[in-house]
């Protein structure tokens, strides 16, 4: 008789195991790679591992299976926890709005009461036809014009202005602010030995002003800019006389506290 031939049966697990435990290393390394690339919210993610620390997450996530032990009370504590947080991001925001609402009041006060302090200086010592106050945004900015300081193409003090530049000396010495000079031209050309140009020119005079502030009011030299702009900020653009005039000019701009800054 034959004999029956055994089947040799293979030890271990099938074949296709190798092949599925393959293919779920691959997902899951393609899971991974997701997630380094993506961007992770510090907040939210800080929210999540304190909610894996103090409880078991499974109890804070919806299911779509109904169980018996699923308790309502866990879902409506994630919501409260997202809208605690929207209600934190919004006082925040309310916060950071009504400061930077105060500053502005603040400074619009602290500019008006320069104003005020500035023309009424102007008033009581009767320089309103000599000396005009101009609010900005910087500050107060006093014009004076060239006529009255300086002879033409020069940048000498003249005898008649000092009197003027005495009384905004004064005026300083009662406003702690600091200061910028400008010098300012109209748009004639000048060529010299001395002043090449209008910018020169234009410097010159602001320094020269500045200078005496220091010198014969002994004001804090600390507290002064100079700008020299020639004929680039003119008040009217006409080319007259008039305009010429009127754009000759130098500005003493007090500055506010916040400008300073």
């Amino acid at each position: 008789m034959k004999r029956r031939k055994r089947t040799s049966q293979q030890s271990g697990a099938p074949k296709w195991m190798v092949t599925f435990s393959d293919m779920i290393t691959l997902i899951l390394v393609f899971f991974i790679l997701l997630f380094s690339m993506s961007q992770i919210d510090l907040a939210k993610f800080e929210s999540i591992t304190e909610s894996f620390q103090s409880r078991a997450i499974l109890d804070f996530l919806p299911s779509d299976i109904p169980s018996e032990n699923m308790k309502q009370g866990n879902t409506i504590g994630v919501m409260d926890v997202g809208m605690e947080e929207e209600k934190d991001k919004e006082k925040d925001e309310e916060k950071s709005e009504d400061s930077f609402s105060e500053e502005l009041r603040k400074k619009a006060d602290a500019l008006e009461r320069l104003v005020e302090q500035v023309d009424t200086f102007l008033m009581e010592e009767d320089l309103e036809d000599v000396i005009s106050a101009n609010r900005t945004e910087e500050g107060v900015s006093l014009v004076l014009q060239d006529s009255i300081l300086f002879a033409s193409a020069e940048a000498d003090i003249l005898d008649t202005g000092k009197p003027f530049l005495d009384e905004v000396g004064t005026l300083l010495k009662n406003i702690p602010n600091d200061v910028r000079v400008e010098g300012h031209t109209d748009t004639r050309p000048i060529s010299n030995y001395r002043y090449p140009s209008n910018w020169e020119l234009s410097g010159a005079r602001a320094g020269s002003v500045v200078r005496y502030f220091i010198e014969e009011h002994q004001l804090d030299e600390a507290r002064f800019l100079i700008g020299g702009y020639g004929d680039t900020r003119p008040v009217t653009k006409e080319n007259n006389e008039d305009a010429w005039r009127e754009n000759r000019r130098v500005e003493i701009v007090i500055l506010d506290s916040a400008t300073e800054q």
